[in-house]
């Protein structure tokens, strides 16, 4: 079996990458600083804590090892990407460098990319498709440009070293296991939701007009894609969006979720002002990724929620 390494394995998504690849028998090393208060090590793996952002120590994190799954990041919701735009992009590009550096030092195999929906920010075309990156304009968050310069890692260390990549992009991942941010925005929308509901806001404050439209992805789900993507001969070098093509809107979202958590008061939204970088659209082509690797989504979305909803009340502080 090939010898694994995850890094940022200890977040939301990369738990579940790992949790799968060792249930597949692969041997797994998992390299994250656990900055992220909900990070926690998978079980069944070989541990670094370690700074990436350090040539030496992504070096270290690289050695005898034959794929590498790059899930570390900078990421967070639609708040922390406006507050942090400078962190994001230093820090992500420190990373890319670092370990895609590493990669080459240490003749890994390939590198599996885990870029974000974000790149598709200035599409006007729907259901956006991999092709589509080409041919649209670039994002105009930091956020959603350091996610494409990723990409443009993958390319040009493949064009220059020979080190083969595979990008996946993930469309709104969800599930449990990831916590409400401290302030709005902070986390993703469905943990930001629940919160401010358990919390008892009301009436419930929404960002923009509510008509906003994403397409949630269970974690797993994306989790067995980029396994199915890493064990595929016809990814290598190839690019992936993985997400649901089922649409909906946040003002219906939020009803969803109030109703689920069964609060004694008829549903009641609060509209206030967005963030300057508030995509109105989201929708995803997987057509790609069922052809070629055989993937769809399996979990649905209705039966889902509630799981969360009980996580958030166990796990999160909801003051």
């Amino acid at each position: 079996m090939k010898k694994i390494l995850v890094t940022g394995g200890a977040g939301f998504i990369g738990r579940e990458v790992v949790k799968q690849l060792v249930q597949k028998g692969y041997k797994v090393r998992v390299a994250d600083d656990l900055s992220k208060r909900e990070a926690k090590v998978p079980e069944g793996c070989d541990f670094i804590k370690t700074d990436l952002t350090e040539s030496k120590s992504a070096e270290r994190a690289l050695e005898n090892i034959d794929l590498c799954v790059h899930l570390a990041a900078k990421i967070g919701g639609i708040g922390y990407f406006h507050k942090y735009p400078a962190t994001i992009l230093s820090e992500n590009n420190k990373l890319y460098s670092t370990v895609f550096e590493a990669a080459v030092k240490n003749k890994t195999e390939r590198i599996l990319y885990l870029s974000s929906s974000m790149v598709f920010e200035s599409t006007n075309s729907f259901p956006s498709s991999e092709s589509d990156i080409a041919k649209i304009p670039p994002p105009v968050s930091a956020y959603g440009f350091s996610k494409l310069i990723g990409e443009e890692y993958c390319k040009a260390f493949y064009d220059e070293f020979g080190l083969n990549y595979t990008i996946c992009r993930p469309f709104n991942a969800y599930g449990i296991n990831e916590a409400p941010g401290r302030e709005v925005g902070y986390a993703h929308v469905i943990p930001d939701l629940i919160k401010k509901i358990l919390s008892g806001q009301y009436p419930l404050e929404l960002l923009g007009d509510g008509q906003q439209t994403r397409c949630f992805t269970h974690v797993s789900d994306l989790a067995r894609g980029i396994i199915m993507a890493l064990e595929s001969p016809k990814a290598v070098n190839e690019d992936f969006n993985l997400g649901e093509e089922k649409e909906i809107k946040m003002i219906d979202l939020a009803e969803l979720i109030f109703n689920l958590c069964k609060i004694d008061k008829p549903f009641k939204v609060k509209y206030v002002p967005s963030f300057t970088y508030d995509i109105k659209r989201r929708v995803p082509s997987s057509q790609k990724a069922s052809k070629v690797l055989g993937w769809k989504p399996n979990m649905k979305f209705e039966e889902e929620l509630p799981k969360i909803i009980e996580w958030v009340k166990t796990n999160s502080n909801l003051e």
